[in-house]
């Protein structure tokens, strides 16, 4: 058995927060910097020099990405061997949730859904968990921002759609979510399950590397035909036009009910504030 503290799990989520919040991920820069060079439109060229300009200047002044620090999102996978001592797992990530965003001056973003009253300090996180064996503890973050997650999609679709529905429903979504997601973004797609596991999906495929082939060969042709239909749309980065509306699709399907076709469209902005930490 392998014992791990919980202070040590709350340090790595603090780490991870501020982190990610500071430094553009590489695969989101070099991503960015592909965009820049396919790109025709003069407006939207301008809109990727200026984001990638805004990556630059928050690394070397230790600043946020962006204003909306988002809410705390995690994936943990659990190893059978694994022992936390000290606090249980969820305080130790709601602990190093509330030092990440206290330590790193990061805008808390939590609040009651009625009130309104801010929480002050961006607990309790979302956190999702998966078992697994060996004696590792996986903590995959993302910093879920208001304007792209408002524009997420689910829909319980007929069967008899298929594949072509599920296209033509991604699409739809992507040409009303316009510039309010601040494009290019990356798009996760959960396929299958039920209501609730359809947009867990999507919010997990979006933790998948951009540039990192889908092990799913029919998955991978299906991001392929929605890349390019969702780059003809015409938004462009920050809504300027252009074909650079998406830096990745990313697919995850599981299996459903005979009766349903669950789909759901979970959207990220350019910053795409995500880190991961294995312990």
């Amino acid at each position: 058995m392998k014992i791990i503290s919980s202070e040590t799990i709350s340090n790595a989520v603090r780490y991870l927060i501020i982190n990610s919040s500071v430094n553009l991920a590489d695969d989101t820069y070099k991503s960015l910097e592909a965009a820049l060079k396919l790109e025709i439109s003069d407006a939207g060229k301008n809109a990727l020099e200026q984001i990638l300009l805004n990556a630059e200047i928050a690394k070397m002044e230790n600043k946020p990405l962006c204003q909306d620090t988002g809410l705390a999102v995690f994936f943990i996978e659990i190893g059978k061997d694994i022992i936390v001592e000290g606090v249980n797992l969820t305080e130790s990530i709601n602990e190093g949730t509330k030092r990440g965003y206290l330590d790193g001056y990061l805008r808390k973003s939590t609040c009651d859904p009625f009130t309104r009253k801010n929480l002050g300090d961006n607990t309790p996180a979302i956190i999702h968990y998966e078992f697994t064996d060996g004696d590792k503890l996986k903590i995959s973050y993302a910093a879920k921002g208001g304007g792209s997650e408002n524009m997420s999609k689910i829909k319980m679709m007929k069967p008899a759609e298929g594949k072509a529905g599920i296209i033509d429903f991604v699409v739809e979504t992507m040409e009303i979510a316009g510039p309010n997601p601040c494009p290019p973004n990356v798009v996760g797609i959960g396929i299958g399950g039920n209501f609730e596991k359809a947009a867990i999906l999507a919010k997990k495929a979006l933790f998948r590397k951009i540039g990192e082939p889908n092990p799913d060969e029919e998955l991978a042709e299906m991001e392929k035909t929605l890349f390019k239909k969702i780059n003809n749309i015409g938004t462009g980065p920050m809504g300027f036009g252009g074909i650079c509306t998406t830096l990745a699709v990313h697919i995850i399907k599981h299996p459903c009910h005979i009766a349903s076709l669950p789909v759901a469209v979970n959207i990220e902005c350019h910053s795409h504030r995500h880190g991961e930490i294995i312990l």
